[in-house]
């Protein structure tokens, strides 16, 4: 732990001044990969004055806090890069006010600093001298009532969060616009400021409460914790405030409380049923049922009756009249994950639903009427999927009303932060774990992450940490296990009497022999039966994917919820992407 700064000299910038590169002849100015430009601070003064003349004070605050937050991930990224283990963790923190400083923002004089990323405190305050941004009020338009700093201070909340793994509240709490010599700021962590609200409101970002100390080292807690766990999962994962995740939650919250039907797109692990869920409850139908089903999931044959319900009788089994997935969202929303993998029978049977509003139960000549909202989810491309015939075009335009791409992960960094510490507090409350700090080496790998599980990848990686990491100790690299670094588990072993493909040599010609010959010999001596050899080419089609689901089920001409559903229901645990 690091107390007094006031002395201490901030670290060499030559790195950081070597990665700023000119090149006029490409028009291009470059800080590491990222590009950059130069503008006139006159030009920024005047884009401000029009955010707020069109926008309002409040808003135009807003997004200029939001732009500072991502500009300063970004920068963090680059320092994180050039960050060495042997460095100390003020060296690191220093080169944003370096990267200020390089950039023309405002020269950073530090004051104090209390700093233990491993008891995840990191307590700082300094000085904006120079600061661009308050001097077009000094000059023209003379002393302000609040603080001006607004790029600044989302800046350095960006930058602080991203170096530390959790939310960093950079505020401003004297200016030079408000009659101070210099801007003097204090950043701490968000659950640390009593009132952290008056902040995260101009970053749209939750309060996350520390847990007390008490809850966390008590193991025999554990049971009551990973109840309220539990019960979490769902609306509580809605975290962020990168410009990609608000267009999306501000989607949700215009279309919410019509009627129309929502279609959610994005790629597998970005959360879409946590939105469905948040559309629900924002929705005039919230006090309704919340039922979700997903189509991959349910056998083609099972389908209709899964979906609008069964009368007693209407085929061999059916001893009860039972109701269906549209009966039970009577008043409230159906959810449809996994759209795209409904059968043809089914999507006919959904367009009907969705032209007159009605129904019949399986075996019933009766029209019941459907009360219900529909939103629908999926991964794939369905207009692709109508293109070669997989899905009613009719429906297509039934469902495609309100679209929402909610976005991958690797689209918001800025995001990474909050939801890190968003996680970290989980499963440290679950587990009756005493972790919260993140060492400069994790967040160095989590940032530079491409993360394609997006945030279901992102939960699984940090409860894996935080369950390797020691108690009172930060996560460390070490304990973070990325994707890209498990060992491919192979194909499940053939049980004895099933059919395995023979093994040919590269080197040697394939055999004349038909598959048709192949099968009927193995049929023949070993009683091959063709759950066997779905359940075999279904192992060798993951294999020769090297794990990639959507591959292997491009490799078997299915969908991959539908390889999903007959890898389930062959009992396979092949660890799936």
């Amino acid at each position: 732990m690091q107390n007094a700064y006031a002395s201490r000299a901030f670290p060499d910038i030559a790195p950081i001044r070597d990665k700023l590169r000119l090149r006029p002849e490409r028009a291009e100015i470059t800080l590491g990969e990222q590009r950059m430009v130069l503008m006139h601070t006159e030009s920024l003064s005047d884009l401000r004055s029009e955010l707020i003349a069109s926008l309002g004070s409040q808003t135009a605050r807003t997004l200029l806090t939001r732009i500072g937050f991502s500009t300063g991930t970004r920068d963090a990224q680059l320092a994180l890069q050039l960050h060495s283990a042997e460095a100390s963790i003020f060296d690191l923190l220093a080169r944003g006010g370096q990267l200020h400083a390089l950039q023309g923002v405002a020269l950073v004089e530090m004051i104090a600093a209390d700093i233990d990323i491993a008891k995840g405190r990191c307590s700082l305050e300094f000085f904006w001298k120079h600061s661009f941004e308050d001097e077009h009020y000094t000059h023209t338009e003379g002393t302000q009532a609040t603080p001006v700093c607004w790029l600044e201070t989302g800046y350095a909340s960006g930058y602080l969060s991203a170096c530390v793994g959790k939310l960093i509240i950079v505020r401003e709490v004297e200016c030079r616009a408000t009659g101070f010599e210099a801007c003097r700021v204090i950043a701490r962590p968000a659950s640390e400021w009593d009132d952290a609200e008056a902040d995260l409101q101009f970053l749209k970002a939750p309060v996350i409460p520390e847990a007390p100390a008490a809850t966390r080292a008590q193991p025999g807690r554990q049971r009551s914790a990973l109840a309220a766990f539990e019960q979490s999962k769902s609306r509580s994962d809605i975290v962020g405030l990168s410009p990609a995740y608000q267009t999306a939650v501000g989607k949700i919250n215009r279309v919410a409380q019509t009627g129309a039907t929502v279609l959610l797109l994005g790629e597998s692990g970005v959360g879409k049923s946590t939105f469905a869920r948040l559309l629900h409850e924002q929705s005039r139908r919230a006090t309704g049922p919340f039922v979700a089903i997903n189509c991959a999931t349910i056998p083609e044959t099972l389908m209709e009756s899964e979906l609008f319900g069964v009368e007693r009788g209407a085929f061999t089994g059916a001893d009860a009249a039972r109701a269906g997935r549209f009966e039970l969202a009577e008043g409230g929303t159906l959810f449809l994950d996994e759209v795209a993998t409904l059968p043809l029978v089914a999507q006919g049977k959904l367009l009907r639903v969705l032209e007159t509003g009605q129904f019949e139960r399986l075996g019933s000549g009766v029209a019941r009427q459907a009360n219900v909202r529909i939103v629908a989810a999926t991964n794939e491309d369905l207009w692709e999927a109508v293109r070669t015939g997989h899905f009613r075009e009719d429906l297509f335009f039934r469902l495609y009303v309100f679209p929402i791409e909610i976005p991958p992960l690797r689209q918001r960094k800025e995001d990474l932060p909050v939801l890190i510490e968003h996680f970290m507090q989980r499963f440290a409350h679950a587990y009756g774990r005493d972790v919260y700090g993140l060492t400069p080496e994790a967040m160095a790998m989590l940032l530079g992450y491409s993360w394609p599980g997006n945030i279901r990848e992102l939960s699984n990686v940090v409860e894996r940490a935080v369950i390797l990491a020691e108690d009172g100790r930060s996560l460390d690299a070490v304990h973070v296990v990325l994707m890209k670094e498990l060992k491919r588990a192979p194909a499940k072993p053939v049980q004895e009497g099933a059919f395995t493909a023979p093994q040919a040599d590269s080197a040697k010609p394939l055999p004349s022999r038909s598959i048709d010959e192949i099968v009927a010999e193995w049929m023949k001596d070993r009683g091959l039966t063709l759950d066997e050899m779905e359940n075999t080419m279904v192992d060798a089609a993951i294999a020769q994917a090297e794990g990639n689901m959507s591959r292997a089920a491009a490799l078997l001409g299915i969908s991959r919820g539908q390889l999903l559903y007959r890898r389930k229901r062959g009992g396979s645990g092949t660890e799936a992407t």
